[in-house]
């Protein structure tokens, strides 16, 4: 199936490593010139140059941390002067939380909530005038599925996550009269090195049989009794910011293999 997306710019935040990677990459198959996001220079300079070589695309690297101000104007700014604009944006840039709300100082509220809200405000306000200028565009928001179905251990990440999903619906709203489209996606359980990271050091002690401890997590919360892999939520991203996906506006998409447990 052709989406119809050579030639289109596609903007990644949290692209370095994992589902953000996953996603740049998935676009530079298809034919998009990239800019990858990400605070760890090293790192994404070499992802880019890697994704630009194999899949014969411009893949931008741009350093910034996206929870800042600064970061998010350098972003685009970045996008502007190499590319005079974007058409896709994918705010993905996020990370878990462990906590408890008696405990969780203002601080590390703030925090997250500078990164998983305040970040894909100030990029909207920064990327839908370009879009506009083009026609329109598509503008793809990873939450989670915690923003409906929290797990315990991580309430900031679970009511910042809902937030996210809020304010994607409110911004469907006001630009689709410019054509521009925002969705959510809110994934379950996708094994990115982060997860891998965890039960290595949650087993460590105990012989250290860290892929039998993922497989009891995807049997206690997944359905289909496994986890999803980054291409399979990917290709997900990809599609909906598609013209193949061009009735989708304002909504909200579970990837996560059965483990919603409501309607």
């Amino acid at each position: 199936m052709d989406l119809g997306l050579k030639g289109k710019v596609a903007v990644v935040t949290g692209a370095s490593v994992g589902i953000g990677l996953g996603v740049a990459e998935a676009f530079a198959r298809e034919g998009a010139h990239v800019v990858m996001a990400a605070r760890g220079e090293e790192r994404l300079a070499k992802e880019a140059d890697r994704i630009a070589g194999d899949h014969s695309v411009r893949a931008l690297p741009v350093a910034c941390d996206v929870a800042t101000v600064g970061g998010a104007n350098r972003l685009a700014e970045a996008v502007r002067d190499a590319f005079g604009g974007a058409d896709i944006l994918v705010n993905n840039a996020g990370t878990g939380s462990n906590e408890t709300i008696m405990e969780a100082p203002d601080e590390k509220w703030q925090a997250y909530w500078e990164l998983h809200v305040m970040a894909a405000v100030r990029l909207a306000r920064a990327f839908v005038p370009m879009m506009r200028e083009r026609g329109g565009g598509a503008i793809l928001h990873n939450a989670s599925i915690c923003a409906v179905q929290p797990l315990w251990y991580e309430p900031i990440y679970n009511v910042t996550k809902a937030a996210l999903v809020m304010f994607s619906k409110n911004l469907a709203n006001e630009v689709i009269k410019d054509n521009i489209r925002v969705n959510t996606i809110n994934p379950g359980l996708i094994l990115t090195p982060d997860w891998i990271k965890t039960a290595k050091q949650l087993t460590a002690s105990a012989g250290g049989d860290w892929e039998a401890y993922l497989q009891t997590v995807a049997d206690e919360h997944a359905p289909i009794k496994r986890f999803g892999t980054v291409d399979e939520l990917a290709d997900f991203f990809v599609f909906l910011c598609s013209d193949r996906a061009s009735y989708s506006v304002g909504s909200t998409y579970h990837v996560d293999g059965g483990m919603l447990k409501a309607i």
